[in-house]
């Protein structure tokens, strides 16, 4: 049976051992309070008193490293000790108390210890070597069963602790993502609203002056007239970014020839709503040199001032569509269970991780007429982050990714491509393991893809992957039928 390497042996180098120092009756009584010996024969207790190790040991020793050998099984009778993992972050993974059977135990293929144990209130505990296993297994032969019975117990526990890591370092993941994709909309918006505050004022006193010339109504028209004409040819024909320096450069010359002030701040304006110099001659026909100045001023403002609206739309807009993409991501105020459209869940994961995509090119393959599933949507979304994480770390984000859904027989066929450098054959068959993980210790734990696996198989569906170099495939089969799914 194999178990994780993460609960504490009292081994140590430097340990202080004390052995016969408490009468066998009470270490008897001692072992009557441990959970899982109970029931246990007194015959049975008086041999593991009389054939443990005692062992003391004060808060705040250490009792090993991560990757030491484990040679020890622990009864733990007082005190407390925990562990830590060392490498990456520090992850709590077991805690010792008293009434628990710790260490290695019969029957486990650990090896080493997964972390770092020290006691934190004093122990007094009971050791048993290795070397003693056969012998405590024939004189005491229900330690068989009750040995396996913590095994099971420990690996559930442990399981359980790195699910939860896997799922907050994805929540971390996650939610730096979204923080990178909220800033910039979000840091545009304002810039662009404190922008629109100072253009506001320039407007306002452009209107003032534009209010002092006294223009006579016919003029006014006319004025009207030509802005209006010059809006409505802006929303038609946008002149091409590489015209703009030739449009600045004639508007700069005409202006200066009419004697109108802060050119620089009306011909831009102008030569990007398309504005050509012969277009304004019918301004220069009635009004002076000043009252071009006003006029034009004051209709550059205002083409600022909607400009830089324009930009607070379109980043508020990204705001919004970033919140929707997130409720749709994890069906937010939604029951568990929807008709889910895979082509959607897709894109809404794809939005989630939209800062590692810079460069990255995305293609897609999706039919035309799909059908929906039911199915648990926000549990799918996590399988297609798994996927996509995977493929973006197998490509440094700096590649391609192809994404593929179409109909296969009754069932719905997902596709997750990628141009990486593939995955070794004799890694393929184990790819799906819990705990197994190619990447550098601290960088994942090997969950996301056995996480997959488990919410592919709660849909009744299939998981497999095909690579060699530059074509590395995750397939997923979901089942269309909605009564078969569950």
């Amino acid at each position: 049976m194999t178990t994780a390497s993460t609960t504490p042996t009292l081994d140590s180098a430097d340990r202080h051992t004390a052995p016969g120092h408490t009468p066998i009756p009470e270490l008897i009584e001692a072992l009557k309070r441990v959970g899982p010996l109970h029931g246990m024969e007194e015959s049975e207790l008086e041999w593991l008193a009389t054939h443990g190790i005692e062992r003391f040991e004060p808060a705040g020793t250490t009792l090993f490293h991560e990757g030491d050998p484990a040679t020890r099984m622990n009864i733990i009778l007082k005190g407390e000790a925990h562990v830590r993992r060392e490498r990456g972050a520090p992850t709590g993974l077991f805690i010792g108390r008293a009434g628990q059977i710790t260490g290695l135990l019969p029957f486990s293929r650990m090896k080493s210890h997964g972390g770092h144990g020290f006691v934190v209130v004093d122990i007094w505990a009971l050791d048993f070597d290795k070397s003693i296993f056969p012998e405590m297994l024939r004189a005491v032969p229900s330690m068989g069963q009750r040995c396996v019975s913590v095994l099971l117990d420990r690996v559930r526990e442990v399981t359980r602790i790195e699910q939860q890591t896997e799922k907050l370092n994805a929540l971390g993941k996650l939610a730096g993502n979204l923080a990178h994709e909220m800033n910039n909309p979000a840091s545009a918006a304002q810039r662009a609203a404190s922008g629109l505050l100072d253009e506001l004022r320039v407007y306002g006193h452009q209107k003032f002056r534009l209010g002092s010339l006294c223009l006579d109504e016919q003029h006014l028209l006319k004025v009207r007239d030509w802005q209006e004409s010059i809006r409505e040819q802006a929303s038609k024909t946008v002149p091409a970014s590489a015209h703009h320096a030739a449009l600045e450069d004639g508007l700069q010359t005409w202006l200066r020839g009419h004697g109108v002030e802060e050119t620089w701040k009306i011909a831009p304006e102008l030569a990007e709503l398309g504005v050509t110099a012969e277009q304004l001659d019918p301004l220069g026909e009635f009004l002076n040199a000043g009252s071009l100045t006003i006029v034009l001023s004051q209709f550059a403002s205002s083409v600022r001032a909607e400009r830089i609206a324009e930009a607070m739309l379109d980043s508020t807009a990204r705001i919004f569509d970033l919140i929707r993409a997130i409720k749709d991501y994890s069906y937010m105020d939604q029951a568990p269970i929807q008709e889910i459209d895979v082509r959607m869940g897709l894109e809404n994961t794809l939005t989630m991780l939209q800062s590692r995509l810079t460069h990255v090119e995305i293609e897609r393959r999706y039919d035309a007429e799909l059908p929906m599933i039911s199915a648990y949507g926000s549990e799918l979304n996590q399988v297609w982050m798994a996927l996509l994480e995977n493929a973006l770390d197998a490509i440094a984000d700096r590649g391609k990714i192809t994404l593929a859904v179409k109909l296969s027989g009754d069932m719905l066929l997902i596709e997750v491509w990628d141009d990486g450098p593939g995955i070794p054959a004799e890694m393929q068959g184990r790819i799906f393991e819990p705990f197994f993980t190619t990447k550098a210790p601290g960088l994942g734990l090997g969950l996301g893809l056995d996480t997959a696996l488990r919410i592919i198989r709660r849909h009744r569906g299939y998981i497999s992957v095909k690579s060699e170099p530059g074509a590395t495939c995750f397939r997923v089969r979901l089942p269309i039928e909605q009564l078969q799914a569950y």
